[in-house]
């Protein structure tokens, strides 16, 4: 019996050719969308799910409290580390993991000079303990004797296969690896961690031997209860009967006991779960493994994309499907009289509906790994299409494919299997047919038309709110200035200053600066301060900082309001502020803040404000700007060099040559560090990559979803069309104009689109509102926006049925009445 269903189905489909191709089609993208969506989404969800007891495992998080709010912070300090491994009780097992910066590898060879690998991403200082919190494979080694002492490592079995290409993982037990000047050896190897995971560490270098290296020891910070650092981070396994919030309270006891709260800042602990690290507290800029944080609302966003173009393609089944039923009243009622009940008539066209939704899933499968191409610049590698080793991928396309053909193809099958044989046979069917479904097919068309100005009306706003952010004045020149960091391993006062001089002799360079960053900048820094009118103590918990000469503010146009610019002898003694601290501070007038002193500056320095500028972003327009100090750059703060160039000649190669200049004369001071630089415009358009991504996939969306709407309406158009071929060569006989015609026909069309627009316009202001609140300086959203929106769907929906429409009204009407 269902044999001969597909059969049928095959026939049927075979005749109407058209309207299953316009069905494939629109399923095949919607399908193919979904399963995009979700090897996105699931690679995303499926972070850290193998290990066998997540659900006992923790981050010990800092949270720093300050009357401004609470800041999460995911690092411990080391004294508090190593107090929670002796002092609390119910962890089965913890771990400190603290972050190496980019150290470069050598492998000694045997007479031969030692093979570096320059700045290793992943080195942490561990100990036995993290192989019973996170488990590992070990290929040679053991997890007991391993890291149980100074200048030891164990090794990933991919960063074994780099070090030592070709040689046995038994052989490499004993070998030496020197992360910059320290030197350890091999006691172990374990299988690289196949599985989606933030555990991302190669190296593991013991953490006694920080307690043993100097240079290790003192970023330990071991006598500071109340410093706390991202690249240093406590992972705990608790035991089954032990609660979080117990160990939080032990954690917070220890912590008041040494590192009493003050006034205005209290820090708290608080245990992460291990299924929430992958979502919240990242964007280090690659200082830790637990960076790539994902966002759930983005997630979820992708999801309802994903349903509702699943859904546009449903809506066109259930259209062209409804609108041809009349087509096969006679087939349905003869066999009813056959013998054939309700039952197996919804079955039979259930399972037509799963053909088609089976072809357009395995087109789907198809066309996938080309899409996930094309949107490989902004998307996790490990993002891919692979059944062998993914085998949840045919069962979610087995049950999507069974879900789809349900959505598709349960109300048709309803509708054709209520036909009563008596009235199919005597021609009664086609206007009760009509009177029945014509809401349902008006209904769906409305919702399809919702969903694609929706889209349309979403890309529109993000568009501008890029194009906002990226064009709006931020307060400083950003246009042809250069930022190049020297090496922070190499840098010397010496070094910085021999290649300063060489810039600023370049023709091509109009102004050069040193300092650290830019005025806006991903790298953040800020401390605190208090100041004290004499009446009360207004402390600033979120003083931003930045650090230049005399020529910074210069060279980046940054306006001073009042007092005078940095000088030499200010490093450590006085600053420029914005106009937002002093505002804050209770100045009205710039000139009223000039040899203010700030008190226990980053915890106990006096600073004098000799200088008020004017304000500017200091980060993304996501942020607001806050209090800012401008302080002298000394050596720590003073490796990074800014370039004013000159303007270039039109079609001239001028910024070209300085680059050259500048490559050449860095090849001198530092011959094995190589040469990079960024523009600061161009950095500053990284801010919003996320928002550019979203933009295309919007903008992917919005063409998907119009394709679909509009496929689903040529359908429509051409079966009207077809049923009212009659009439229209009737009413071509009595005078009626193709324009007529044409009108006739588009104006359902025209009422069921700006019925749509009416029903989405308020839905899609509320959500551009919502997403627009994740921006401090945010654009309007124009009334043009929505009129721009609703007349582009309009216009290409009645462009597309205008194919179908003005075929009709030019159609010879002799052809259409020659059967009357």
């Amino acid at each position: 019996m269902i044999k001969n269903y597909f059969k049928t189905a095959f026939r049927g489909f075979w005749r109407q050719k058209l309207f299953t191709l316009i069905n494939v089609v629109g399923l095949s993208i919607g399908i193919s969308a979904a399963l995009v969506i979700y090897l996105i989404v699931h690679f995303d969800l499926t972070f850290d799910k193998f290990e066998k007891d997540g659900n006992r495992i923790y981050r010990v998080v800092t949270n720093f409290t300050y009357p401004e709010g609470t800041v999460p912070n995911p690092g411990l300090s080391t004294p508090l580390q190593l107090a929670a491994k002796s002092q609390v009780s119910g962890i089965e097992a913890s771990a400190p993991l603290f972050r190496l910066i980019l150290p470069d590898v050598y492998i000694p060879q045997n007479k031969a000079r030692p093979v570096k690998f320059k700045q290793q991403k992943y080195v942490a200082l561990t100990d036995s303990d993290y192989f019973n919190l996170v488990h590992y494979k070990w290929l040679a080694g053991s997890a007991k004797a391993a890291l149980t002492g100074p200048y030891q490592v164990v090794l990933t079995s991919e960063q074994a296969k780099l070090y030592f290409p070709g040689m046995p993982f038994e052989q490499l037990i004993g070998k030496t690896v020197i992360y910059d000047t320290v030197k350890t050896t091999v006691t172990g190897i374990v299988q690289t961690i196949q599985e989606n995971t933030d555990f991302a560490f190669r190296d593991f270098i013991s953490f006694s031997t920080a307690l043993a290296d100097k240079g290790l020891k003192s970023g330990l910070r071991l006598t500071n209860w109340g410093g706390t650092s991202v690249r240093g981070q406590f992972f705990v396994k608790l035991l089954p009967t032990t609660s979080a919030a117990g160990v939080a309270q032990q954690l917070n006891t220890i912590l008041a006991k040494n590192n009493p709260p003050k006034k205005d800042k209290a820090q708290t602990i608080s245990l992460q779960p291990l299924s929430d690290i992958h979502f919240s507290i990242g964007g280090y800029g690659g200082i830790t493994s637990f960076d790539d944080v994902a966002n759930k609302t983005t997630l979820y966003s992708l999801l309802a994309i994903a349903m509702f173009l699943l859904l546009l393609g449903c809506i066109n089944f259930i259209n062209l499907t409804t609108a041809q039923a009349t087509q096969r009243a006679k087939e349905i009622g003869i066999r009813k009289t056959m013998g054939s009940s309700r039952t197996q008539l919804i079955v039979q066209f259930l399972s037509e509906t799963f053909f088609i939704t089976l072809i357009a899933v395995i087109i789907s499968a198809l066309i996938a790994p080309f899409i996930l191409q094309l949107f490989s610049g902004f998307i996790h590698t490990g993002i891919r299409l692979d059944v062998i080793h993914q085998p949840g991928i045919l069962a979610f396309l087995l049950v999507l494919a069974i879900v789809v053909s349900f959505l598709s193809g349960f109300y048709p099958a309803v509708i054709l299997s209520g036909y009563q044989p008596v009235a199919v046979l005597k021609n009664q069917a086609q206007n009760s047919s009509k009177t029945r479904n014509a809401w349902m097919r008006k209904s769906l068309t409305v919702s399809q038309f919702v969903i694609a100005q929706f889209f349309i009306m979403a890309t529109v706003l993000v568009g501008k709110q890029i194009y906002y952010s990226t064009h709006k004045e931020l307060g400083f020149k950003k246009d042809g200035v250069i930022v190049i960091n020297s090496p922070w391993k190499n840098r010397t006062q010496g070094k910085n200053l021999v290649f300063f001089n060489k810039l600023r002799a370049m023709p091509q360079v109009e102004m050069a600066s040193m300092g650290n960053d830019a005025p806006s900048s991903e790298n953040t820094s800020s401390t605190e301060g208090t100041y004290i009118d004499g009446k009360k103590e207004i402390r600033i918990g979120d003083l931003a900082e930045k650090f230049g000469d005399e020529n910074y503010i210069n060279l980046y146009h940054i306006k001073l309001l009042a007092g005078r610019n940095l000088q030499p002898a200010d490093s450590n003694k006085a600053f420029l502020v914005n106009l937002t601290l002093i505002n804050r501070l209770g100045f009205k007038n710039p000139q009223d803040a000039i040899g203010k002193i700030i008190t226990n500056f980053n915890g106990d320095t006096r600073m004098e404000i000799i200088g008020v500028v004017s304000d500017f972003h200091q980060e993304s327009l996501h942020a607001p700007i806050s209090p800012l100090a401008i302080l002298r750059a000394n050596n720590e703060f003073g490796g990074t060099f800014h370039i004013a160039l000159n303007p270039q000649t039109a079609g001239g190669s001028e910024w070209q040559k300085a680059l050259i200049n500048m490559k050449a004369s860095w090849s001198q001071l530092y011959p094995n560090d190589d040469f990079e630089y960024e523009f600061v415009d161009k950095s500053i358009a990284k801010f919003y990559e996320k928002e550019q991504h979203t933009a295309t996939l919007l903008s992917w969306a919005t063409g998907l979803s119009i394709l679909i709407s509009c496929l689903g309406l040529l359908g429509l158009a051409i079966y009207t069309t077809t049923q009212r071929t009659k009439e229209i060569g009737v009413r071509k006989v009595l005078g009626a104009s193709v324009a007529q015609i044409v009108t006739l026909l588009s104006t359902e069309l025209i009422w069921l689109i700006l019925l749509a627009f009416v029903l989405v316009t308020p839905i899609a202001w509320w959500a551009m509102n919502k997403w627009m609140q994740s921006f401090a300086d945010r654009t309007t959203i124009s009334w043009w926006i929505f009129i721009l929106s609703g007349g582009g769907m309009l216009l290409a929906a009645v462009f597309t049925s205008s194919f179908q429409t003005v075929r009709a009204a030019t159609a010879n009407p002799v052809k259409s009445l020659r059967s009357e």
